[in-house]
This record gives structure tokens, sequence and C-alpha cells, in this order.
């Protein structure tokens, strides 16, 4: 099963802009026709990370939930607000080199599609340089099977904008993908 049935919400465009807020790690993706799909935040104070997400009636539609305390490197449970059920985790492989993101079934592990960071050299200027955090940051997603699936590349702005293209998602869930978007931003403190 592909865990894309996540009750209340359903994305499919196949192009989303996500932005951050000035302010802190509260975000919006919109579709191609520029209308809000969803909005997350990073919740503040608490010792796991969690990031809500409503659609653009202001209705609960999942969690994304730090597996540990101030998780940089982890995992990340997206579950559905109306079932309460564990659908996809966001596992992190955090490196100076690569960041990669895997999401994958809730119920039996199994990669679903992988979220790569673009150029070894981009990722330790990054990293490294003491202003390396302005840089934006490119994803390739790819499939389970390594197949090209889209792309999340970040935009020079005053606010963190990403362009999510999907290309063909057969076998991967959108809604994890654009969540991971805002979620990489917020962890990585982009």
């Amino acid at each position: 099963m592909v865990p894309d049935d996540i009750s209340g919400i359903e994305l499919t465009d196949s192009r989303y802009t996500v932005t951050q807020s000035l302010i802190r790690n509260k975000y919006r993706a919109t579709d191609s026709a520029g209308d809000v799909v969803l909005r997350g935040k990073q919740k503040l104070f608490k010792l796991k990370e969690e990031f809500p997400f409503i659609d653009s009636d202001g209705t609960d539609v999942f969690t994304v939930t730090a597996g540990g305390i101030l998780d940089v490197a982890g995992d990340y449970m997206l579950t559905d607000a109306q079932t309460g059920e564990d659908l996809v985790v966001l596992d992190n492989d955090y490196s100076l080199l690569q960041d990669t993101w895997t999401v994958r079934a809730a119920d039996d592990e199994r990669a679903l599609a992988k979220i790569d960071s673009r150029g070894a050299l981009v990722t330790l200027a990054r990293n490294g340089l003491p202003f390396g955090f302005l840089i934006p940051h490119k994803y390739e997603i790819t499939d389970a099977d390594g197949n090209h699936v889209g792309s999340i590349s970040g935009q020079f702005s005053l606010r963190d904008t990403y362009e999510i293209e999907l290309d063909d998602t057969s076998d991967v869930p959108k809604e994890p993908v654009v969540a991971a978007a805002m979620v990489i931003d917020a962890i990585q403190e982009n």
C-alpha cells in the first residue's frame, strides 16, 4: 500500500511553491494556480520538534513529529490528524557532503522516495561557510528504484521559497514530499 490517502487533503498538481514566513518557521504551499493548499509551522518550545499542517480552510490534516529530542539527523513521523494513523516516516541521513531524506512507509518501512541534495560542493559550502545558510537548497526527488520523480529548488530571496516540481509521482505520495520541503528548511535552519 502506498500511503497517499491523508484524510482531508489530496494534492493533485505537479507544481507547488513553498514559502516561509519572515518571522519564524511557518510555511504555506500553493499550487500552480496560486491557491493555498497546505500550511505548516514548527511548534515552539517543544522537546520533540513538531510540525502541524492544515489545509486552506484551517482543518488539521497531518502532523510531522521528530522521533527524538532536538533531532537534526533522524526520523520524523507523518501522522494523519483525522485518523491518528502513522503514514510515512521522513528519515534524515545528514552529512556535511550530502543531505538525504528517505520517505518510508510507516507500516513496513519500505522506501517510497528519496530526496537528495544536489552537489557535494554546494552542501559543503552551505554547512561550512560563514554565510553558507544563504545558499538555497536544491534537491532531486527519486522513487524507490532511483528513477527521477521531481525536484525541490530553493530560490534566493528574503523569505525561503522553494519550487517543487513533480514529474511522475505514480508511486510517490505528494503530500509527504511537499511537507518534507517545509520540514527540511526548518530543521536545517536555512
